[in-house]
């Protein structure tokens, strides 16, 4: 029964107010009028004076001046002037005035707390004595008014307005909480006259009286102990106080007054939070909060604060406090209620204000955030339940609203896709993999709806977050559907719906996103990937047994041969990957190397001393050739240049690290034989046919006649030292090869081949003299000098005859390029 008494009397002093309003509001528009109409000299009823017949001026008569209590405010000609602001008039002048107010408040607060604890008074003498402090401020007010003294200056009387009306709420405070003088009911009415005569002493007295009532209302509950009574009494005594002051600031246009009250009433909540700490009445504290937070956000621009950040920083406050609050309440119903209220209300004035709109993507966020310490912590509460509400909510007013802007498209997908992942992602238990996936999928759902709409959008950033975000969905989705370890299946679809779904709205932004699905891939093949890394380091140290260290070829098959399929396929399309073209075609490339490297170790796999002296130069051979083969092959076609440089780059480098370096058949015992020169003689071939490798072709031609004569003089194990005969083998194959070079360069015109021709038959004179004379004596070195004159002559001769012929000093065609 009191409830209802009190509501209705709450109803009925709103409606007085409202009406007490209204009438004021016409009275103050009726004088204006008629006040504009005396200072016209035309007006009605004011007659001119006749010339023709002149009368006596009559006596004006004396103005009828209103009483002062009726006045607004003194006149702007009786108020004292101040000069302007420096040091002397703020500390001399304006300073003490206002300390004082300050003083008389803190005085009658201390005179009480003095009375309570040496037990001079009982609680109603206090309370009393405390009432009649306040009134007797507030009448010194409206005395200095009148005082011919203090009329002049307005701030006396200001300072002792507010300090009355402080002491007036500390009063009241203290009947209903500490001593239960007065039923909650009175103290309520009497709350409320304190209030309506708060706000029409600030109306007379202007902001000080109103900072003043501001500043004693709200530090009247920690002077006589904010506990005391309990926090539910509390919270409704600032409740209404925060009420009062925003109507005022309504009324006045006080924007600060109204930015103030929020910012000390949140206060209040934030205090409580860190002295309760998790104990006490949370749920009012939850429901103050709430209700606060959303009255501020109407309350500051009807006051007429335009800056949107302080608009909205009650807003964010308050829904980082419910979050706060919500571990105390265990995350049961009343929790969720309280923030998804705000966070309705949220949405609601972004609809109507787009200066809200960061405060709907705060609250998505600070959702997820709540979302995720609820489903951490043991009591999950009503969580599951509020997941489901909160994405209906965001998701609905996000697709509802989604051509206002790309900040509504943000909140859409935020609410669609944020709560099931992260419950996915924290309580799996939840649901088995089939409900997960079919949430997910709706969600993706809902999201590809919102891509479908937007691809005709000027701007292409939502697009793509659209897309990305169903992408996502859409993944995770299909990963309930598949074994484990196949999570290459889901990321292999979408990579290739992006793709096409990219050539079907041609936005340029699309084009790059398939490359997220594949990087994702790499992503989860990490254990095979990295045993492969560790394979790939054995070998290159040159161990003999790398395939000891690879994976398991059907786990890299599972993992990286769907994606690394599809995207060469996409990469057919000039368009695809856009501005991640390149990147994608080496990461496909490499998936795919990696997989046929593995694959290609699989028949012989070589794991025992036997097994690589028989068979290690072969495969490792056919690895490489296999390499610069793909790469030449591509070279030609004119196609995919990037993975042709890649692959041959690969090739020439297996060849001229393992065959030539680490693992050297010369040094290295290993069945290579024939077997080297025809490899290095097919590379050598392979780069003699390509433009801009004539240098390495050469040198691989050299090498090759090199392992030729390694073959005739050690048979199938080049291991071994090297013999006289053998390093005339040598010199006589360098002589032979550095004389085809030349003859080959003349025949062809070819400046190159010739200049190669010399530079060979030098080094090999060089040899000859400097190396195989000191090893010969006798007769051989005799022949061997015999034989290398007549050829060097012979060369000069025929080579100076070349060179007299007219242009061909100068015959310098340069190859065609591929």
């Amino acid at each position: 029964m009191n409830g209802f008494a009190f509501l209705l009397l709450a109803c009925a002093i709103v409606a007085a107010f409202a009406l007490l309003k209204r009438r004021i509001d016409r009275l103050e528009r009726e004088l204006q009028t008629l006040a504009a109409r005396l200072a016209r000299p035309d007006a009605p009823g004011v007659a001119a004076p006749l010339e023709a017949q002149p009368v006596p001026s009559p006596r004006p008569p004396a103005p009828i001046a209103p009483p002062e209590e009726s006045l607004p405010e003194p006149q702007p000609s009786r108020r004292l002037a101040l000069p302007k602001l420096s040091f002397e008039t703020l500390v001399g002048g304006r300073l003490p005035i206002w300390i004082g107010g300050v003083a008389l408040v803190l005085a009658g607060f201390f005179l009480v707390r003095y009375s309570i604890e040496q037990g001079l008074l009982g609680p109603a003498a206090r309370t009393v004595i405390a009432a009649v402090f306040g009134l007797a401020l507030v009448a010194t007010s409206e005395g200095l008014r009148r005082l011919p003294a203090t009329r002049d200056d307005a701030r006396p009387g200001q300072a002792l307005a507010g300090a009355g009306i402080a002491s007036l709420y500390g009063t009241l405070y203290m009947a209903a909480a500490l001593y239960h003088l007065v039923t909650p009911l009175t103290a309520f009415c009497a709350v409320v006259l304190v209030t309506f005569g708060a706000m029409g002493l600030a109306l007379r007295h202007g902001p000080p009286t109103a900072v003043m009532a501001l500043a004693g209302g709200f530090l009247a509950p920690l002077v006589a102990g904010f506990d005391a009574a309990g926090i539910a009494p509390l919270l409704v005594y600032l409740g209404l106080f925060v009420a009062a002051l925003f109507g005022l600031a309504v009324h006045r246009r006080w924007g600060w007054l109204a930015l103030a009250a929020s910012v000390a009433g949140l206060a209040w909540t934030q205090f409580l939070l860190a002295v309760l700490d998790g104990r006490g009445n949370l749920s009012a504290v939850g429901l103050y909060t709430m209700l606060l937070a959303g009255g501020a956000s109407a309350a500051l621009p009807a006051a007429g604060l335009r800056n949107r950040w302080l608009r909205l920083a009650p807003l964010l406050a308050g829904l980082l406090q419910l979050v706060a609050i919500a571990p105390g309440l265990d995350f049961g119903p009343l929790a969720w209620s309280f923030y998804l209220v705000l966070a309705a209300a949220t949405l609601l004035l972004a609809w109507r204000d787009p200066v809200y709109l960061p405060g709907a993507l705060a609250g998505a966020l600070l959702l997820l955030a709540l979302e995720s310490l609820a489903l951490a912590s043991p009591h999950r509460g009503a969580t599951p339940v509020a997941a489901i509400a909160a994405t209906v909510l965001f998701a609905g007013a996000g697709q509802w609203r989604w051509p206002r802007g790309p900040g509504w498209v943000a909140v859409a997908l935020l609410g669609a896709a944020g709560p099931v992942l992260v419950a996915h992602g924290l309580a799996r238990d939840l649901l088995p993999a089939a409900g997960w996936g079919l949430i997910e999928g709706l969600a993706a759902g809902a999201c590809a709806r919102l891509a479908w709409q937007l691809r005709h959008a000027p701007h292409d950033r939502p697009l793509a977050a659209a897309t990305l975000t169903t992408a996502l969905l859409a993944s995770v989705a299909l990963a309930q559907c598949v074994p484990q370890g196949w999570l290459s299946v889901p990321f292999a679809i979408v990579l290739g719906g992006l793709a096409l779904w990219a050539r079907q709205v041609r936005a340029s932004v699309l084009f790059a996103l398939p490359i997220l699905p594949l990087l994702a891939t790499l992503v989860f093949a990490a254990h095979p990937l990295g045993n492969l890394l560790v394979a790939t380091g054995t070998a290159l140290s040159g161990g003999h047994f790398a395939y000891a260290e690879l994976p398991p070829f059907a786990a890299l098959l599972r993992a990286l041969a769907l994606p690394t399929a599809v995207s060469l396929g996409v990469l057919a399309d000039p368009r695809a990957f856009g501005r991640a073209r390149r990147a994608a075609a080496i990461l496909a490339g490499t998936g795919g190397v990696l997989l046929l490297y593995t694959l290609a170790k699989q028949p012989l796999a070589i794991a025992t001393p036997d097994q690589f002296l028989a068979w290690g130069f072969v495969e490792r051979a056919l690895l490489t050739q296999a390499a610069l083969a793909a790469g030449w092959i591509l070279f030609r076609s004119g196609r995919l240049l990037v993975l042709a440089r890649a692959l041959f780059v690969l090739g020439l480098a297996r060849l001229f690290w393992f065959d030539l370096l680490v693992l050297n058949a010369a040094i290295v015992a290993q069945r290579a034989g024939p077997m080297l020169a025809l490899h290095l003689a097919v590379a050598a071939f392979w780069c003699w046919t390509l433009p801009r490798l004539r240098v390495p072709a050469a040198l691989l031609s050299v090498a090759a006649a090199l392992a030729t004569v390694r073959w005739l003089a050690h048979g199938m194990i080049l291991t071994g030292a090297i013999g006289s005969l053998e390093n005339g083998g040598y010199s006589a194959v360098l002589l032979v090869l550095a004389l085809a070079w030349l003859w080959r360069g003349i025949a062809a015109g070819r400046h190159d081949l010739r200049l190669a021709g010399l530079g060979l038959l030098t080094l090999t004179t060089c040899k000859v003299f400097l190396i195989d004379a000191a090893a010969l004596d006798g007769l051989l070195r005799i022949l061997s000098f015999l034989a290398l004159g007549v050829a060097l002559i012979a060369i000069g001769w025929a080579y100076g005859r070349f060179l007299a012929r007219p242009g061909n000093a100068t015959a310098d065609d340069p190859p065609p390029v591929i």
